[in-house]
Formats: C-alpha cells, sequence, structure tokens
C-alpha cells in the first residue's frame, strides 16, 4: 500500500473562495434589498388607489344624499343647504359644504340630517362635520382626514341649464342643490384625477 499524500488549502486558495462567497452574500443581499424595496413601492401605490377610491367612494355617496334643508349659522344668519367656494375664508369654511340625509346605523335606526363640509388644508382633503345643523354659537367642524399628498383640490356645479360654476349658489339665488358636482384632484406626483358625480 502506496502512502497518499494528504495535501491541505493553501492560503491563496482560501482567499479566492471567501473572495467568491463575499461577492455571493453581497449580491444575494442586493437582490434581497431590491425585492423589498419593490414590494413597499407596490405597498405604498396599492395604499394610495385605496385611498383613492375610498374618498371619492365617501364624497360620491354625499352627494347623491344632498337634501334641501336650509341651514342657520351661529349668528342666526340663515346658509344655503350646499355652498361651493373656490376658496375658504376661515378655519370652519370649506370649498364645499352641504346638508346630507342621514343613514342608518348598525341598530337599523334611521340618522338626522348632517351637515359636512370637503376642505384642502395644505397636502391633505378633510372631511368636516358640525354636530347640529342649525349651529350654536362659535360652533366648530369636527375635521376627519381623508386623503393626503394633494396638491390641489378644485371643484364646479353644474346648474339647471348645464352650465357648469366656480360658486354655488348662483348669484341672484339664495339656495338650491346642482344637477352634479365636478371633483378634480391634483396629487402631490402631479397626476390629476377627475370624477362626475349626479346629485340625487
Amino acid at each position: 500500500m502506496s502512502n497518499q499524500r494528504i495535501r491541505g488549502f493553501t492560503l491563496i486558495e482560501l482567499l479566492v473562495a471567501l473572495f467568491v462567497l463575499a461577492i455571493l452574500t453581497m449580491a444575494g443581499f442586493r437582490g434581497l434589498n431590491a425585492v423589498l424595496e419593490t414590494r413597499k413601492a407596490v405597498a405604498q401605490e396599492t395604499r394610495k388607489w385605496q385611498d383613492l377610491m375610498f374618498f371619492f367612494s365617501r364624497m360620491e355617496q354625499d352627494v347623491a344624499l344632498a337634501v334641501k334643508r336650509p341651514v342657520r349659522d351661529g349668528a342666526g344668519a340663515p346658509q344655503a343647504e350646499w355652498i361651493g367656494h373656490s376658496v375658504p375664508v376661515s378655519p370652519a369654511d370649506a370649498q364645499l359644504i352641504l346638508t346630507r340625509a342621514g343613514v342608518q346605523d348598525e341598530q337599523g335606526a334611521q340618522a338626522g340630517p348632517q351637515r359636512i363640509g370637503y376642505r384642502l388644508d395644505r397636502d391633505t382633503v378633510y372631511l368636516l362635520r358640525w354636530m347640529a345643523l342649525d349651529q350654536p354659537m362659535s360652533a366648530e367642524p369636527k375635521r376627519y382626514a381623508l386623503l393626503q399628498g394633494v396638491s390641489e383640490f378644485h371643484l364646479r356645479y353644474m346648474s339647471a341649464d348645464g352650465q357648469w360654476n366656480e360658486q354655488w349658489p348662483l348669484a341672484g339665488q339664495t339656495g338650491g342643490i346642482p344637477r352634479a358636482v365636478e371633483v378634480k384632484v391634483t396629487l402631490a406626483g402631479g397626476k390629476q384625477i377627475t370624477r362626475l358625480f349626479l346629485t340625487s
């Protein structure tokens, strides 16, 4: 039987092996990081479109439930059932304020009419809700964030003759509900989305 010589790794071979292992580890890390970043971007994009769908669905429902019920402000002055401003003039004001019919709660009880509004403040569209139709002095609405990442929020209102108007009520009128409302939202990235909602 001949003696076999046992040969180990040389230092150069060990260094080469470690170098190859380091390259493979780095490539695997970069691949995993790319997958995680892609997953994060997809999740953010999905959330953005879900928020948009909820926002437009909520607004469509509110517009469809608009009712002809004028109110009185804190000073006792009458306000139209539907008010549309290009720019809010006070913290308690909004681009759109309307009276909408109440809906049934989880127990099936019918809620009374509500006074609500939509307002863009910085980069967020808020839902404003007043606790009463005829408001007490210094009544402040509650604010609920509906849609973030918005740079512009623009509304137009269709009158009975089919004309679009930037303000509501029309000049010379004290109230009424438009036939339709056009909602235009511009997102922070510049994408513009327009929806048309019919009133009841």
